[in-house]
């Protein structure tokens, strides 16, 4: 598991590699990049306690699905529209799990993480933002993906 916090960019395919590691065991990568719209940000965080925060919120979705590894990357500092800001890369051997994963650790990340954000608007405006107020990530209840049935008119002809 990583979890890094850091004012560096990274790189999807090497972070996808780095949690897949040959492991024949490994059925799906599930993976979220979230990047900054809009209008450029600062990102500020507690060092130590962000870190020990994620680390928690992984800890809790391996308890809820078969996560065989999982990179959390989270940008700080000073941001740009389009600039990539944060990823999520799960590792599972199904890809059920690694979907659901992926989601809970990114609602956490959006709803919950220990970040402060400043918004610099039009006209040098700038204002700190909060982050939406809920009390837990939207599938906290969840406890395995639920299943989706694909509508008749999507399948392929054979399976109808």
């Amino acid at each position: 598991m990583k979890v890094s916090i850091q004012r560096e960019d990274f790189d999807l395919t090497v972070e996808v590699d780095s949690i897949r590691k040959n492991n024949p065991r490994i059925g799906a990568v599930a993976s979220f990049i979230g990047q900054v719209r809009d209008v450029s940000m600062t990102l500020e965080h507690y060092p130590g306690m962000t870190e020990n925060s994620i680390g928690k919120i992984i800890q809790e979705a391996q308890g809820r699905w078969q996560v065989m590894d999982c990179t959390v990357i989270h940008r700080y500092g000073e941001l740009e529209p389009c600039d990539q800001i944060v990823l999520v890369a799960v590792a599972s051997a199904h890809r059920g799990d690694a979907f659901a994963a992926c989601e809970f650790i990114m609602d956490y990340l959006k709803t919950r993480a220990p970040f402060w954000k400043k918004e610099h608007g039009p006209q040098g405006r700038a204002g700190w933002k909060r982050a939406p107020r809920t009390t837990t990530p939207r599938d906290a209840g969840r406890t395995r993906p639920q299943s989706r049935v694909m509508p008749p008119a999507l399948m392929p002809p054979a399976a109808r």
